[in-house]
């Protein structure tokens, strides 16, 4: 990363299979949180490119915040280490605040510094204004810092 510069990458592409897929885990998990990994050819930054969709448990079952099943996450660390791929999203919802990182995504960003955070919103004054769909978003936190990435189709 640059000084003071963004991290990249600048615009990812998030397939729409993968988007709906999102949505759909997002809205089958309200009113919680939902969370999930996207799993890539590579990290982003290194211009890997989103492969596939996982979607698992919040241990907390909470609509303020997530932690990823341990199972889960075990099992997916396997499938995706099994296919030579790598964690290439962190994906959680945020059921009634935009698709944002709070303060406490951020300062729990530590654990997958190279992966993005795609975060969904179910509240309706944060939908995409084009589709009406949950808005989505997508970021790189590093060192605390908070950075957007475009997502495209």
């Amino acid at each position: 990363m640059v000084s003071g510069g963004h991290p990249g990458p600048a615009t990812v592409v998030l397939p729409d299979e993968i988007r709906a897929a999102i949505v759909a885990h997002a809205r089958g998990d309200y009113p919680n949180e939902a969370c999930g990994i996207i799993s890539g050819t590579a990290a982003p930054a290194a211009g890997g490119t989103a492969s596939r969709w996982f979607a698992t448990r919040n241990q907390d079952a909470s609509p303020l915040r997530f932690t990823i099943h341990p199972d889960d996450l075990y099992r997916i660390y396997t499938t995706i280490d099994d296919a030579d791929e790598e964690v290439w999203a962190i994906v959680h919802s945020h059921v009634r605040s935009a698709a944002r990182p709070s303060a406490t995504d951020i300062g729990l960003a530590t654990s997958w510094p190279d992966a993005l955070y795609v975060l969904v919103s179910l509240a309706e004054e944060h939908a995409d204004p084009l589709t009406g769909e949950p808005g989505i978003r997508a970021w790189r936190i590093v060192d605390g810092e908070v950075f957007e990435v475009e997502l495209t189709r």
